[in-house]
C-alpha cells in the first residue's frame, strides 16, 4: 500500500485524450492503449503535476460521495493498475523505505 506521503505522477511518456467522462491514454513506447472511466479519468487529470497521495484522496473525497475507506482501496488499485502498465511514476517520500 502506497503512503500517503508517496509523490505520484503520470509519465511523461504518454499522450492522452478525454472522451466525455472517460479517458483514453497512449504509451508512447509500447504504444498500448490503456482506459479510465469517469473516476479514473478525474484522478488521471489530477496528476498530470506531481501530487501526493493524500491530496490525491482528498480530491476524490470532495468530488465524489464516497467512504474515505472506498477511495483509498479504489485509489491503491487504481495506480496499482497505472504502474503495472508504467503510465505512473511514484515516488515515496521517505528515504528510508525501499521499492515505493
Amino acid at each position: 500500500m502506497l503512503p500517503d506521503t508517496a509523490t505520484i505522477t503520470a509519465i511523461a511518456d504518454q499522450t492522452s485524450v478525454d472522451l466525455e467522462d472517460e479517458a483514453a491514454i497512449l504509451h508512447l513506447q509500447s504504444g498500448i492503449y490503456f482506459g479510465l472511466n469517469e473516476v479514473g479519468a478525474f484522478i488521471w487529470r489530477f496528476i498530470q503535476q506531481p501530487r501526493r497521495m493524500g491530496e490525491v484522496r482528498a480530491a476524490i473525497l470532495a468530488e465524489y460521495e464516497v467512504t474515505p475507506e472506498q477511495a483509498q482501496q479504489d485509489l491503491q488499485a487504481l495506480l496499482a493498475d497505472l504502474r503495472q502498465h508504467n503510465l505512473v511514476d511514484v515516488r515515496d517520500a521517505d528515504p528510508g523505505r525501499a521499492g515505493a
